[in-house]
């Protein structure tokens, strides 16, 4: 199966990090760290691009070192710990 590239964004204009945690990464708080995006107003928007095979993932963001939902996804699930874990299909 092919990857597909997925971006992930998230808009934390005083936020001294961002991470992307997800299933796809075993829910690694530091391993996938998101970039500011240079093109956005006032420099909020954070960025990572991931390849991902087809199938379901769970995610997370971690920005300052406190879990955050994906206020872009549509979909979420209950997770072990009582709150929700954003979905995205590939």
């Amino acid at each position: 199966m092919t990857k597909q590239r997925i971006t992930f964004t998230f808009d934390a204009p005083d936020a001294r990090s961002v991470h992307l945690a997800g299933n796809f990464n075993g829910w690694n708080r530091s391993s996938h760290p998101l970039s500011r995006a240079k093109t956005s107003p006032g420099h909020g928007m954070w960025q990572r691009t991931v390849y991902l095979e087809p199938g379901v993932y769970e995610y997370r963001f971690v920005v300052n070192d406190v879990w955050h939902d994906d206020a872009g996804s549509v979909e979420g699930w209950t997770n072990d710990f009582g709150s929700f874990n954003c979905v995205i299909w590939v």
